[in-house]
């Protein structure tokens, strides 16, 4: 389901947390500690953007394909009445056709300007799996008659790319719903550690880019002994790094409680990514895409 960008929307609740993070969700701390608090990650951030800026890491980011947006596209016009939707969302297909029994070991996944790169492909049996992990009779489901391979468009970290797909027919559809079918880059090992002596955690996902490349939305954690999450920017020539941190704690009381909400933020952005890697100051490594599935809003 598309989500505008400028939506800030509560996530999931009832997350449990871990690790050092748990110390920054005291009610009581002080101006001071939240001051010192933000220094540090304005400093780690700018760690973070030099290490990876003109590093073999991001070069190796650039040239490989890694995905910034949804690899399912549904059959045109969406799919056609509150059951089949809820069959989508619950996986829940049947197959009652053939699936092809030999495919390509790779395919090209091709960008602008003619580029383009060798990828291998996730078999139709495992794309297959992916879409209907189940069946429960009784249940709403999909009818899966047959796949081809095919082409469709996704966003990369390098822009639209085409990309092979597998095409599968559903019983009542004219056209069909594709799954992207090359398998992504390894993402390179960072140039930088995480940062154990930091407060908080670490950005959950990236859910959405804009069209324009102004603005990435994602999804960012913090207690339910604080009222919201913020996310900072640094902006530089190679990199975009987020820092995620908590806004508004609340200071009455002692709130010990281990539990978090998930926040959905959406960062303005002083130019487009194009190829700048998004990154996460507290791990140093990229911000995954997973979009919002397996997250159900409230």
């Amino acid at each position: 389901m598309p989500i505008g960008v400028s939506r800030s929307v509560r996530l999931l609740a009832a997350v449990a947390l871990t690790g050092a993070g748990l110390g920054t969700f005291s009610g009581c701390g002080s101006q001071k500690a939240a001051k010192d608090s933000t220094d540090a990650l304005a400093d780690r951030a700018r760690q973070v953007a030099e290490a990876w800026d003109d590093s073999t890491a991001a070069a190796a980011w650039r040239a490989g394909y890694h995905l910034m947006g949804e690899t399912v596209q549904l059959p045109q016009g969406g799919l056609r009445n509150p059951a089949d939707r809820q069959a989508y969302e619950d996986r829940n297909f049947v197959l009652r056709g053939e699936l092809p029994v030999t495919w390509p070991k790779n395919g090209q996944v091709t960008w602008a300007a003619d580029e383009s790169l060798t990828r291998p492909l996730i078999g139709v049996d495992e794309s297959y799996k992916t879409l209907g992990g189940t069946h429960v009779n009784g249940k709403p489901h999909l009818t899966v008659t047959g796949a081809t391979l095919g082409k469709m468009r996704v966003a990369t970290s390098r822009g639209p790319a085409t990309v092979p797909a597998w095409f599968f027919a559903l019983d009542g559809y004219s056209t069909p719903l594709k799954q992207a079918a090359a398998i992504p880059s390894t993402p390179p090992r960072p140039p930088i550690g995480p940062a154990r002596d930091l407060p908080g955690l670490p950005l959950d996902r990236v859910i959405q880019i804009s069209a324009d490349g102004r603005s990435v939305t994602v999804v960012a954690l913090h207690s339910v002994c604080d009222d919201s999450a913020a996310v900072d920017v640094l902006e530089t020539s190679g990199s975009v790094v987020l820092s995620a941190s908590v806004k508004d704690r609340r200071d009455s009381g002692n709130c010990t409680t281990k539990q978090a909400k998930l926040r959905q933020v959406t960062v303005k952005l002083k130019r487009s990514v194009t190829d700048r890697v998004l990154l996460d100051a507290r791990t140093g490594q990229p911000v995954p895409y997973k979009g919002l599935k397996g997250i159900s809003l409230i």
